[in-house]
């Protein structure tokens, strides 16, 4: 992931589509929530002398990216129907 992640980077900077002072601003945000969230698992696990916990914020990371993605597809598709937009459906005999 790092590789091809790496790629767009530079894939994007050549292009002259990069914000620098944005990606800059991102990757100091990054590196600092990183280091934070290994300092708070760290200290976690040492006060419960449990590894376990890990495994339950990934999970609960996944559930609530599941569900925040599933509620805002529902509102969209709600709003696209409501506004009769095409959503990429065609009908079985349609010569398309």
């Amino acid at each position: 992931m790092t590789f091809s992640s790496s790629l767009s980077v530079v894939e994007f900077y050549l292009l002259r589509r990069f914000p620098i002072p944005y990606g800059l601003y991102l990757m100091f945000v990054s590196i600092l929530a990183g280091f934070w969230g290994q300092f708070f698992i760290r200290k976690m696990t040492t006060i419960l002398g449990r590894a376990s916990i890990i495994v339950f914020i990934l999970a609960s990371v996944i559930f609530a990216s599941a569900l925040t993605m599933g509620i805002v597809g529902i509102d969209k598709s709600i709003k696209m129907i409501h506004n009769h937009e095409f959503m990429g459906f065609l009908d079985f005999c349609s010569s398309q």
